[in-house]
């Protein structure tokens, strides 16, 4: 990944001037690592990504950047999308809480899917399910990583993973049960 060169001034200018020469390399590598997290819907990515660069510009005035990167961008990127996941959450909830629907939990389902299939039924499950299967099993991040993205312990973690893999496993046994007939 491309690094910016850090200006030995150390000013918040030169720190401005850096982020902005490394714009057009990292846009590309933010754009598409959110694309394809958020299964392909492009106004959504693109909002996340305008979000990334913004606060990235917001830490460069300020001087807070240690490690002027597209891998410090892409961590910002990740914080966003787990801001987007929460708040998609905290929505998802109050709906269900109008409606009455409750969160039935089950235990954890190992089949190995179709990638379009699985990005379907992702699309489906709750946005709190669907940020902790993302970081866990996209990304690759450990329960504690993921906990400390998510701003949760690793108890807690591990028990929105079970419900999540319990939901995924609803959602991929309707389309297979809808698919039969």
């Amino acid at each position: 990944m491309e690094r910016a060169e850090r200006p030995r001034t150390g000013s918040r200018v030169d720190l401005g001037d850096a982020l902005l020469a490394l714009y057009p390399t990292a846009l590309g590598e933010v754009y598409g690592y959110l694309l394809h997290r958020v299964g392909g819907a492009v106004p959504l990515a693109e909002d996340i990504c305008s979000e990334v660069f913004l606060a990235a510009a917001d830490s460069a005035r300020r001087g807070s950047v240690a490690d002027l990167s597209v891998a410090w961008l892409i961590g910002i990127a990740r914080h966003k999308l787990a801001d987007h996941w929460r708040a998609a959450a905290r929505e998802e909830r109050r709906v269900h809480a109008v409606s009455g629907l409750l969160d039935d939990a089950h235990d954890p389902w190992d089949r190995v899917v179709d990638v379009a299939v699985a990005r379907a039924a992702l699309a489906e499950v709750g946005a709190h399910h669907r940020s902790a299967l993302v970081f866990r099993y996209v990304d690759g991040l450990s329960v504690r990583e993921v906990a400390g993205v998510l701003g949760r312990t690793e108890q807690a973690t591990e028990q929105l993973l079970v419900r999540a893999r319990a939901a995924l496993r609803d959602v991929l046994a309707t389309s297979v049960e809808g698919d039969a007939r």
